[in-house]
């Protein structure tokens, strides 16, 4: 098990900025690719943006290239989620969710999940 614990989440206005953090416990962090993915009210659960477990690699959902920025520190079991220039559009509960082996974007490949944290943009 890789227990994630979500934080950071909040009320902003368009335009404005948030930064999500994801701690992990139990097995070396490290051996992890990370992903977020987020899910709108009525909406599917759909990939944000995913880390390699060295952070040398990202991708990202075309919706939030140039406005989100992952990252991760190893050494605190830490990923985080910069996100700019926020949208009514970007709300949702975001989770992070954790993965052994390569950076991937479908969902049903993660084995690890968070409890979410709530994000609201706004208008």
């Amino acid at each position: 098990q890789v227990p994630l614990v979500e934080s950071g989440g909040g009320l902003v206005q368009t335009g404005g900025s948030l930064r999500l953090s994801c701690a992990a416990s139990g097995r070396p962090f490290s051996n992890y690719a990370m992903g977020w993915f987020r899910q709108a009210p009525g909406k599917e659960r759909e990939f944000v943006v995913a880390i390699s477990w060295s952070g040398g690699v990202t991708r990202y959902a075309d919706s939030v290239k140039g406005r989100f920025t992952i990252s991760r520190d190893n050494a605190k079991n830490t990923v985080y989620l910069q996100m700019n220039s926020l949208k009514p559009d970007d709300t949702a509960v975001y989770y992070c969710a954790a993965r052994s082996g390569p950076l991937v974007a479908t969902m049903a490949s993660y084995d690890y999940w968070g409890q979410g944290t709530q994000v609201t943009v706004s208008s």
